[in-house]
């Protein structure tokens, strides 16, 4: 059974835009950065069709161009967005659902059990084969909720070269196995998921350098997920701001009382769901582009960038032979 794509490429609700625009719409080596989602997903095996949700007529737009329609081989359509992530996420589903037509319908029966591909639309480096190899080891975990994780090692390609240099460094989630960067990948049975609807309350409280989001996620936690949820998120915090402020020492005793497993429990019980963490190892899927500096550094560095992550990618990950545009298999 192949496998619907969701981009999410809406620009409502908490979203936030760099310079003004919607992030999924600026521009890098030519294109718009959603296009280069797209793109990749036309190499992914396991994927059969891909649905974009967002603002209709500027997607339209994007995909319309000849350079980029040439590339389109798997079924694409666009999806108008409705007033933030959550809905655009369950009402996507609705329409992705056997028979449902245009307007969608609710999950009967079977389709509890059908997962969708979530991603991001501004991931530049994302790369087919690191994507692929989430949704195979996402589908093996037998997991309802399968959400990407990279290491802190696979994302060192994107750090400045020397002070000063443009580069990317993103926090880390500071756990007991590691430091590991969300991937931005998301492999779900969203009929499965009881209280779905938490998901855009993480969504608007993800930015954890800032107090208020913290507090209001803590206070989430402890309503639904009861102190011990509580604690090992306020653990995990604790070890990520020691990193940051540069307590390497400090951070790794921490994070000694944080396992992964705990974490991964922990989220299945605020969501209602079997939840499990899946690990790649290439990396460009954890790099969106959330700032200015971001977009900045990745103008500076878009063509090494997009260079090394193919080059590691095929090393990694490429466990099938992906399709080159044009060509079957």
């Amino acid at each position: 059974m192949g496998i619907s794509a969701v981009v999410a490429a809406g620009d409502r609700g908490a979203a936030k835009g760099v310079r003004g625009e919607s992030k999924v719409f600026l521009e890098l080596g030519g294109r718009p950065l959603v296009a280069w989602v797209v793109g990749s997903l036309q190499r992914v095996p396991e994927v059969s069709e891909v649905w974009v949700v967002g603002d209709a007529e500027r997607l339209a737009a994007v995909f319309e161009r000849p350079e980029l329609a040439r590339e389109i081989e798997k079924p694409l359509q666009v999806i108008p967005q409705f007033r933030n992530l959550y809905e655009n996420l369950w009402e996507s589903y609705r329409r992705v659902l056997p028979g449902a037509g245009s307007e969608g319908r609710d999950p009967i029966g079977a389709d509890d059990d059908v997962p969708v591909l979530y991603l991001s639309g501004d991931l530049p480096f994302a790369t087919p084969q690191e994507i692929s190899q989430f949704v195979q080891r996402g589908l093996e975990s037998g997991a309802e909720y399968a959400l990407g994780l990279v290491t802190e090692e696979s994302m060192g390609g994107f750090h400045p070269e020397a002070p000063g240099q443009p580069g990317i460094v993103m926090a880390t989630f500071n756990m007991r196995e590691g430091r590991f960067r969300q991937s931005n990948l998301h492999l779900v049975k969203p009929g499965r998921l009881r209280n779905r609807t938490l998901i855009q309350d993480m969504y608007e409280n993800r930015h954890q350098r800032e107090l208020g989001a913290v507090l209001m996620l803590s206070l989430r936690l402890l309503a639904k997920g009861g102190m011990a949820t509580l604690w090992y998120f306020l653990l995990m915090h604790g070890a990520g701001l020691a990193d940051r402020w540069g307590m390497r020492d400090l951070a790794d005793r921490v994070r000694g009382w944080v396992p992964l497993a705990r974490v991964a429990r922990g989220c299945g019980e605020l969501l209602g769901t079997h939840f499990q963490f899946v690990c790649t190892e290439v990396g460009g899927c954890a790099v969106d582009i959330d700032t200015e500096l971001d977009y900045d550094a990745s103008q500076a560095r878009f063509d090494e960038w997009r260079a090394s992550q193919s080059q590691r990618a095929e090393r990694l990950a490429s466990r099938l032979p992906l399709a080159e545009p044009g060509e079957t298999r």
